[in-house]
């Protein structure tokens, strides 16, 4: 089944939970399917969903019998320890011969190349790619399809297909996320439950007010986001490159499904057979009182801002079929004696010993931070490319006044979360100059390829789970690599066995665990310079900053930290040690700074400069704690 508009192809791609549902679905007004096995895809959640390798071969067989095609979801974050079982699947899936893999993770391609496997891959969402420079990276290493950034407007994807022979593809229908794509770390952080990994146990969707300048305003379900719907609007998806129109809904009942299918499937083949007399509307009533929780265009058109928020009863965070509650406001895990003692003991398992040099590096918000941590001597700073308000961007002036009195300490800039094409030409313009940077702190595929060649650091944003990852973007340009914060400690120690003196570990501050084009700003009515924070449903206050972009960073309420368990980290390989402090006060900033420099120095005082600093209020092992 092919559908043609001005000889652009134009593909309804529709989701199937298990092998009875695509049974049904498949026999529908779809072009495709997608669907993932039993196994390494990004919904395990239900014991009965999802396909037996048996399954996924006789659905291909099924598929391509009716001239329709099949893509198979390796969609997940792997640690070292599920690579063997995923070459396995590797092998089995170049036997099925999907049309295409839906891929996250960096090491899927990797071990693809290295197996010498026909298995052509498209880019998942949770790449998140949002830049030129992205599209040429993947297309270089053989990706014939990305799936855009759910940010993305469809004005962007038009941009995209002129540019780039890749396909693209877009979600039309179903559940949405509050946060950029691979940029929601909190689940995985707070639970164990990543949503990088298909756990997710949607904090989001928890009841939270808002505080700002001491005044609480009423907000139910303030990052609770609507439903993506397309329905009318299939011409613009047409006019915007967009190659295949996807429909999200692994967890949908086959009757919800199927409504959908050929709700999407009729209008697409209406406005081809007649575009001039096109009823956009024809199904809409249906679709709207089928829904499961309110629509909205999302991103399609521009920020919606708050009118994409939901109300409905999905929404605030209970499953539409069972009434059941995805999960509760839960405090942040406290940093326990035993959990030390417990976290000690693993490390020095592990222990290979070693005289490398330990190094200190800090990234901060301004400039004043940055002189502090020049004062005291840190071994690197990097320079955020997402300042949070009211601090303004670091200034060509403030940079060559640092690199002028930088001594030892190395200076780099850090590139935005998500740095878009216009950003990309702002960093080239800046570094042509010739401004002496040591190097650049890199967030995205995109950033690596542009600006290969200076020294690129791999930041958190990279998602880095395991060495088959990490060896592929070493292979790409960096000299070394951040560990997602969301690793546990034997996903961490097994990272360190592969190659710890080119891995980067944050030991203290907080990371951005939700990541957000949404602007929760805008719920405040009233100008000014604070800060807000969303309060859950059990009291605790979560801040949120917002950066020069207008992009919201919610934090840890606790700071993670690691000074007890240094002298082990170090032992156990780690050799590159990281401040997050942007959100830090000068004063706390510099008794940090501080305390780690003479930790690094005399590893045997790491427990009294932790009481020292504890003093000052409780932290958290993160992820370490689970």
């Amino acid at each position: 089944m092919v559908r043609y508009f001005n000889n652009k192809p134009v593909e309804l791609l529709a989701p199937a939970g298990n092998f009875e549902i695509f049974k049904e679905i498949i026999t529908l007004k779809c072009d495709a399917a997608y669907f993932g096995g039993k196994i390494l895809n990004m919904r395990l959640h239900r014991k009965n969903y999802n396909f037996t390798d048996q399954e996924l071969s006789e659905a291909v067989r099924m598929a391509h019998s009716l001239g329709k095609k099949a893509y198979i979801t390796v969609n997940n974050m792997y640690n070292d320890q599920e690579l063997g079982q995923l070459k396995e699947f590797l092998l089995l899936l170049h036997d099925i011969k999907p049309d295409a893999l839906i891929v996250q993770d960096f090491s899927v391609i990797e071990l693809i190349r290295e197996m010498s496997l026909k298995l052509p891959v498209h880019a998942s969402v949770m790449m998140n790619v949002h830049n030129l420079q992205s599209m040429y990276a993947l297309q270089e290493l053989g990706v014939t399809r990305v799936v855009l950034s759910r940010e993305a407007p469809l004005a962007y994807g038009k941009y995209l297909a002129a540019k780039t022979h890749l396909e693209l593809e877009y979600f039309v229908h179903g559940d949405m996320c509050i946060t950029h794509g691979g940029q929601c770390l909190y689940s995985g952080m707070l639970f164990g439950q990543s949503s990088n990994r298909g756990r997710c146990l949607k904090p989001c969707r928890w009841g939270y007010g808002i505080h700002y300048n001491d005044k609480e305003y009423v907000t139910q379900f303030p990052l609770a986001v609507k439903d993506m719907c397309m329905y009318e609007n299939i011409p613009e998806l047409i006019d915007g490159g967009i190659t295949s129109f996807k429909i999200e809904g692994r967890m949908r009942d086959p009757d919800y499904l199927t409504m959908l299918i050929n709700a999407y499937g009729d209008g697409i083949d209406r406005y081809i057979k007649d575009p001039l007399n096109y009823d956009r509307r024809k199904e809409a009533v249906k679709l709207d009182e089928s829904r499961k929780r309110d629509t909205s265009t999302a991103y399609a058109f521009g920020r919606p801002g708050l009118k994409n928020i939901n109300a409905r009863y999905e929404g605030t965070g209970t499953l539409f079929s069972s009434g059941k509650v995805f999960s509760t406001a839960t405090q942040e895990r406290e940093t326990t004696g035993e959990r030390l003692r417990n976290v000690g003991a693993l490390l020095k398992e592990q222990a290979v010993g070693g005289k490398e040099k330990a190094n200190l590096t800090v990234k901060v918000n301004n400039f004043r931070q940055a002189k502090t941590c020049l004062d005291l001597k840190a071994d690197a700073i990097y320079l955020s490319g997402d300042v949070f308000l009211p601090d303004k961007p670091f200034s060509r002036k403030e940079i060559e006044e640092l690199i002028k009195c930088k001594g030892d300490t190395k200076v780099y800039l850090g590139m935005p979360h998500m740095t878009f094409d216009i950003q990309m030409e702002e960093y080239e313009q800046f570094l042509s100059s010739l401004i002496p940077l040591d190097g650049l702190l890199a967030t995205n595929i995109g950033g690596i390829r542009a600006f290969k060649g200076r020294e690129l650091i791999g930041d958190y944003p990279l998602n880095i789970l395991n060495a088959k990852t990490a060896e592929f973007y070493l292979r790409q340009g960096l000299k070394r690599f951040t560990i997602t914060p969301e690793a546990t400690l034997s996903e961490t120690l097994s990272i360190l066995n592969h190659m710890g003196g080119q891995a980067e570990l944050i030991v203290h501050g907080s990371p951005t665990v939700m990541y957000m084009e949404h602007d929760l700003y805008d719920n405040v009515k009233e100008a000014g310079n604070g800060l807000l924070y969303l309060t859950d449903e059990a009291g605790f206050n979560h801040p949120v900053y917002k950066d020069q972009y207008g992009r919201n960073h919610m934090l840890l309420y606790k700071n993670i930290c690691y000074l007890p368990i240094l002298k082990e980290l170090y032992q156990a390989g780690l050799k590159n040690f990281r401040i997050e402090a942007c959100h830090l006060k000068e004063e706390e900033l510099a008794s940090t700074v501080a305390a780690y420099k003479q930790a690094l120095k005399d590893m045997d005082a790491c427990e009294d400069l932790y009481e020292e600093l504890a003093a000052g209020g409780s932290f958290s092992l993160g992820s370490f704690s689970l």
